[in-house]
Order: structure tokens, then sequence, then C-alpha cells
């Protein structure tokens, strides 16, 4: 069967200096794991020849399709703070990119396939969890409505990896906007490319920011763009209490999409200061600091962007500072719009912040649980004797309860009738996000028994995660000790 992946590449043909030509290095026996049929559809593929044999060796690395220009990209980047002028792609190729139905281009990445020239004596390749993980979190960002790279397809190797013991090896295709980061900005700084610099700031606004490319100053506005969309998608992870874990600078997409799914974790009960990386030792990646890490990395593309910005360094400085200087209005708008809705407020009044920054504290204070409080207000909406769920999360019940008269009486000033604010409220309130406990059963079950039904499980309850579904009621459920001490990890 001919392989039928309609390549459309247009990175590939950016000068050499931006990536390193090298082809995947092939597995032992692939297997298919799971493959994402409709969203295979949604780029244009035939998900029956992907899952085919043939498609099988493509997406391990096997195989090079027709009209694929496999390529590492280059890129550098600040690690918790600390620039390293080259990274790359170390354990991913960039297969090519395809037009989806949209007409919006896509790139297919393969993810564990192999080293490259920035693997930096790393093997290239990706455990089994730390592909599963990706796969899951990110479709399940993608249900949330959150902007994300997709999981195309999860394959097995048949090979081991040396991590701190032996593990199953897998390739994960990942689909993205593009793989552009801030950190591909700073390569090209760190070495006073302008002339690669320019390339792509241009290449970056044609490709994500048109509108951009024809203001009075391109750069300028592609800066300021790129800052809007950041704080849009902040302020989008804490309203469903999504901690990246390591917002590096290479780790922040310049499309707007959240990209990279290392040590990330959902919060189980709510503390602003929650960290999950074992790799986060002075809280840089914290839950609530991701909006102020968000935009320290934001300064660094501004930075980088200084050259293009203006000719004279203090002008070029003051027209930084200007473009990033909606961040902080655009992301409090987005949070706090968002909050409201979480509450079932539909305008917004004087003193909401504070309303709901008071129920955020005592949620903190009583460790309460983030995601079934907001879900089960969504009950007590519509019927007072609801609360007792929402109690029940709380150490005090009774600072809820005070906090309650005070929202009650702010639902009485929206128009429309209990029933529909509280159906409002379902829509962005999930039921369902990827508890830590069970993504970390589903993993056990994979590496060490070769179970992929919880997997399974786990994919179809978060593809829905604003309904409730009786039957995966489980799924719901907090941990024990509200997931206080749970540790994650990079799977590098």
């Amino acid at each position: 069967m001919k392989p039928q992946i309609p390549f459309d590449n247009s990175y590939a043909r950016l000068p050499d200096r931006f990536f390193a030509r090298t082809q995947p290095t092939p597995v032992a026996e692939p297997q298919l794991i799971h493959l994402n049929r409709a969203l295979a559809l949604n780029l244009g593929l035939d998900p029956d020849w992907l899952a085919s044999p043939a498609g099988t060796e493509i997406l391990a690395g096997n195989r090079i399709a027709e009209g694929s220009e496999p390529i590492a990209t280059a890129y550098a980047g600040h690690q918790f703070g600390n620039f390293v002028p080259q990274l790359g792609d170390g354990r991913a190729l960039l297969l090519g990119e395809v037009l989806d139905r949209d007409g919006q281009r896509r790139d297919i990445q393969l993810k564990g396939s192999g080293p490259t020239p920035f693997s930096r004596r790393g093997d290239g390749r990706a455990a089994l969890g730390p592909v599963l993980r990706e796969y899951l979190v990110s479709e399940a960002m993608a249900a949330l409505g959150i902007p994300t790279t997709r999981a195309l397809a999860a394959v097995a190797t048949g090979e081991r990896v040396v991590r701190e013991t032996l593990l199953p090896g897998a390739v994960l295709t990942r689909i993205a906007a593009s793989h552009i980061r801030v950190g591909t900005f700073q390569f090209f700084a760190a070495r006073d490319d302008i002339a690669g610099l320019r390339a792509l700031a241009d290449y970056v606004l044609e490709r994500h920011y048109p509108e951009a490319r024809a203001a009075e100053k391109p750069y300028h506005a592609l800066l300021a763009e790129v800052a809007a969309r950041q704080a849009e998608l902040v302020a989008r992870w804490l309203l469903v209490g999504f901690i990246h874990g390591v917002m590096n600078t290479d780790n922040m997409s310049v499309a707007g999409e959240t990209i990279d799914y290392g040590p990330c974790a959902f919060m189980d009960a709510y503390h602003p200061r929650t960290v999950f990386s074992s790799i986060d030792q002075h809280a840089r990646y914290a839950y609530g600091a991701q909006p102020q890490i968000a935009l320290w990395n934001l300064s660094r593309l501004a930075e980088a962007l200084l050259p293009l910005l203006d000719p004279d360094e203090p002008r070029a400085v003051t027209e930084a500072e200007e473009a990033l200087s909606s961040f902080g209005p655009r992301f409090e708008a987005a949070f706090h719009g968002g909050l409201n809705r979480k509450l079932g407020l539909a305008t917004m009044q004087e003193g909401d912040p504070v309303l709901a920054g008071d129920l955020l504290k005592l949620m903190a204070e009583n460790q309460a649980d983030f995601t079934l409080t907001f879900r089960n207000l969504s009950r007590a909406c519509e019927a007072a004797e609801a609360d007792e769920a929402v109690r029940s999360l709380f150490v005090d019940p009774t600072a809820y309860d005070r906090w309650a008269v005070r929202w009650r009486q702010r639902q009485a000033e929206e128009p429309g009738d209990a029933a529909s604010k509280a159906a409002a409220m379902r829509a962005v309130n999930p039921a369902f996000i990827p508890r830590n406990h069970r993504v970390e059963e589903m993993i056990e079950a994979a590496v060490e028994r070769a179970d992929f039904a919880p997997f399974e499980d786990l994919l179809a309850v978060l593809a829905r995660p604003y309904d409730d579904q009786p039957m995966y009621a489980r799924y719901a459920e907090a941990p024990r000790g509200g997931g206080i001490g749970y540790r994650t990890f990079c799977g590098t």
C-alpha cells in the first residue's frame, strides 16, 4: 500500500542553519498502541491506512513517507532561568507539514525517533510512560477547549530504553500549529544572526500572524500578538487547575499552544504554590507563578527581537515594553472573566474579583479540591440542598457557608433562571480531568503488564470532560490526601 500523506513543507525550505536534516532510527518491532482516527481525518489522512502495517512503519520511524523531509529543528532556551545557547530537537523529528480540512498548516512530528545532532549524548528515545502521559493529557486539554499540540498516534517500539531502570520504548506522533518556540528566536539572537532572526520572524508572521504582517510595525505587532495569546493560554490553564511544570523558554510555543507535556499535572487540592515537578526545587513553575513566568519568557522573546524592532537600542526597548504592556490586563481580563463564568456570573461587576478570590483563599485554607468544588457549585447553583457536596470538601464547612451567602446574593443580580445558570456553569467546570492517581495507574498497567485498557478508558472519559458520565464516576473522584506530595518526572 503506497503511503498517503499530502506533505506541503515550508519550514524545511528555510536556510539550513535552522535545522539538521536527520533520518529517524528504525525500531525493532513497531506495534500501534492507539491511533487518533478523528484527528487523522481532520488532517486529511486515511486512518485505515495509518493503522495498517505500512502506516505503522511510518509512525514508528521505520519508513519515510513520500514527500517527508525529516529535520531536527534548532533552538536555544532558558531552562529554570539559566540560558543554554544550543538545545534543539534531541529526540524528535519534524517529518513535514500538511494542510488540514480547514486549510490550517500542521506539523507532523515524531517524538522518540532516535538521536539527532542535538541529542547531547542522549539516546533520542522515549519511554512508554511519558508517551502515554503526553498523549492522554494533550488530548484532554483539547477536549477542555485549551489550545494545545495534539497526539495522532502512539507506537510501541519492541525495545527497551535505559532510564533509572529498563523501560519499554514508544514513539509519539505529535501534531502542532508549529514547533517554533521562544527559544528558536533566542538561538539566532545568541549568535547575532540578524538575517536568521529576520527570516524566522517573517516566517512566523506569514504562518501564524498574517494580520500583524500588514501592520505599520510588523515585528512590534508580532510580539504583541504572541503576548496576547500567551496571556489567554495561561489564564485557561489556571481555570482548570493545570500546571505545566517546566515553563522554560524552549517550551513556549509562539503559536500560543500548550507544548511539551513533561512533568505536567492537574491540581487536586487547591493551593497557588502547588508544584509537582521533581526538578522544580524552588517552585519556579508553581501553579500561581505561571502568569509571571509567561511574562518573563515573553521578555526574553522581546530581547531577542530588539534588533528588528529598531536599530536604536533604547527605542527598541521602548517598543518592546509597549508591546508587552498589554499582557497583564489581557491575562487579568481572561482569568477573572473565566472565574466569573465558573461561578455562573455572565456579567462583570466591580466586586467580582474579590468574591472569586475569597473563594480561592478559603479553598487553599481548607484543602478543597479545585475541580470538584467548582463542579459541585454548578449543582448548588440550581438546588441549595446540593451545598452539602461542596461543604464536604472543606475542612471547615462553615467557611463555605459564609461565602455562599455572598455568592447567592451576587447570582440573584444575574439574568436567567437557576437551571440555565447551572447549565452554563457545567459547560465551563469540568467533571473529569486527568487525575494524577488515575494517570499513574494507567501508566503502571501499560508499563508493567502491557495492559492498555486503562489508557483506552481514560481517553474515552476525558474526551467528554463536561458531561456527567455516571458509569465512569470513579474517574472524577479526588485522591486520598488531596494529592499532596505527588511528584512528576520529565521522562527524558
